[in-house]
């Protein structure tokens, strides 16, 4: 073999996973948040995100019940207006006989699941939010967006009632920046076409 062909082999292996890896990325798989479709909602799986982890682990081993909200929202891009939103208040609290979580979530019909461990509690909530599909076109390139944020004592009361948590709440909570003593996380996927995810996770109907 020439010295020619065998660097011709030799860029041609590196270029392989490259471009593989480039094109999990385009599906948001290679980061930690990866998008799916079940053929009416949109929804994602983020197994490298941690949220139960620091001070807010710190807060619930101490016996608080600490709310986290969630905004998913989808685009057509990166600073474009938002096509949907999906927003959720989730209550984790922490029982340290069993050293299990439970979690509460007070929006859009309450649900609760209990003896969970922090990445079971964690997965849980991101199986309870999710984004209408059916107005999307199936062929356009998107962006989704998850944020977490941990509530601050001070805007609890107001909201946890009986009545759970008003969209309009979360809505103005979200569109102001997070507080040095909140804990904030973010992850994105895109760009992407509902198309594409014929193959990743649920099988879309036809």
């Amino acid at each position: 073999m020439t010295k020619t062909r065998q660097i011709a082999l030799r860029t041609a292996l590196i270029a392989v996973p490259v471009i593989t890896a480039l094109s999990l990325y385009s599906l948001g798989l290679a980061g930690s948040l990866s998008p799916r479709w079940s053929g009416d909602f949109l929804e994602v799986a983020a197994p490298n995100l941690h949220f139960l982890t620091g001070q807010q682990l710190d807060r619930l081993r101490n016996g608080a019940a600490v709310p986290f909200d969630f905004q998913l929202s989808l685009s057509s891009g990166p600073g474009t207006p938002l096509l949907h939103r999906s927003l959720e208040r989730f209550v984790v609290s922490y029982d340290l006989w069993e050293e299990r979580f439970s979690v509460v979530r007070l929006r859009n019909f309450r649900r609760s699941a209990a003896h969970l461990t922090a990445t079971a509690a964690e997965t849980w909530c991101l199986d309870n939010i999710a984004i209408p599909s059916y107005s999307v076109p199936a062929d356009r390139p998107l962006w989704l967006k998850l944020e977490i944020r941990s509530a601050e004592s001070k805007q609890i009361a107001p909201i946890a009632d009986e009545g759970g948590v008003s969209l309009a709440t979360l809505i103005e909570l979200f569109s102001h920046p997070t507080r040095n003593t909140q804990g904030h996380w973010e992850s994105e996927a895109g760009p992407f076409r509902l198309n594409d995810l014929a193959g990743v996770g649920r099988t879309p109907p036809r």
